[in-house]
């Protein structure tokens, strides 16, 4: 009897009431040039229509779970992690879009990647508005230039924000996720970058300047709820990296990040209050 051979990558959609924009993130996936996926869509004890419209795709590549109640954001995010049987792993929020090639070029590097020494590669993504219209592009880092975790913490720190980006925009290796374990659920503003930097303890970074997603800013967007606490969470979560011992930050670092971290909050603001009144 055959066993049947795990996907090569896995894409996760954790989600929770996403009936406005779910259909597009499952289409968007759906479309992709490579075909060798799984689509896990891992639903948070939602109220509306998630289930029904996730159900209603009969494609065999899609796995469907529903949490008996609503375990919050970041361990609904683990569980998408647990889930995962892929060699590769990208969470794709459910807002959110891959362009169609976005699983060939990502898994093509890391297939590439003989030696295991690139942890996760990230794409520029477009930014979107409730409606899908482009508002920008974001990524700018050199033609596959690749980054140590030393280096990107220190990124991280100076720009005060997440250098790597949202997830859809990434794809990880399941063995730098064993690595790494799961996702910190204490502060969820910061629950990309700092799981990108623990995985970038198991291998280097590698920046892809093809546009490959899209990241959706909308009034019910988890960064936009979160924009009161982004400032605070943010310094909080760089003082942990330099007290863990994770990444060696300076007490400079630390300080300009500080700073741009609350610079960044008001400029998002501003930012957010422009793009979602594109409906």
């Amino acid at each position: 009897m055959q066993t049947e051979l795990p996907p090569a990558v896995s894409v996760a959609i954790p989600v929770y009431n996403g009936e406005a924009y779910l259909a597009q993130a499952i289409e968007s996936v759906l479309a992709q040039s490579f075909t060798g996926f799984e689509l896990i869509v891992c639903d948070n004890a939602s109220s509306d229509r998630t289930m029904e419209i996730a159900q209603s795709y009969a494609d065999p590549r899609i796995r469907i779970l529903q949490n008996p109640r609503n375990i919050g954001f970041g361990p609904n995010w683990n569980r998408c992690l647990c889930e995962a049987r892929g060699r590769y792993i990208k969470i794709l929020p459910h807002d959110d879009l891959l362009h169609p090639r976005c699983l060939e070029e990502q898994a093509g590097i890391l297939d590439g990647d003989d030696d295991g020494t690139i942890a996760l590669v990230f794409s520029a993504r477009r930014i979107i508005g409730p409606s899908g219209r482009s508002i920008m592009t974001r990524g700018a880092l050199g033609q596959g230039a690749r980054f140590t975790g030393a280096a990107m913490a220190r990124q991280t720190a100076r720009k005060g924000t997440n250098p790597i980006g949202e997830p859809g925009a990434v794809l990880f290796r399941s063995s730098a996720a064993r690595a790494a374990g799961p996702f910190n659920e204490a502060r969820s503003f910061v629950i990309d970058i700092d799981y990108w930097l623990r995985l970038l303890k198991h291998g280097d970074a590698l920046y892809m300047p093809e546009t490959l997603a899209s990241f959706r800013i909308s009034p019910s967007s988890h960064s936009v709820r979160m924009l009161r606490q982004q400032a605070s969470e943010f310094t909080a979560f760089l003082r942990d990296i330099s007290q863990s011992g994770l990444y060696r930050l300076s007490g400079t670092d630390i300080a300009i990040g500080t700073a741009a971290a609350l610079a960044n909050s008001i400029g998002r603001a501003l930012f957010y209050r422009f793009a979602t009144g594109d409906a």
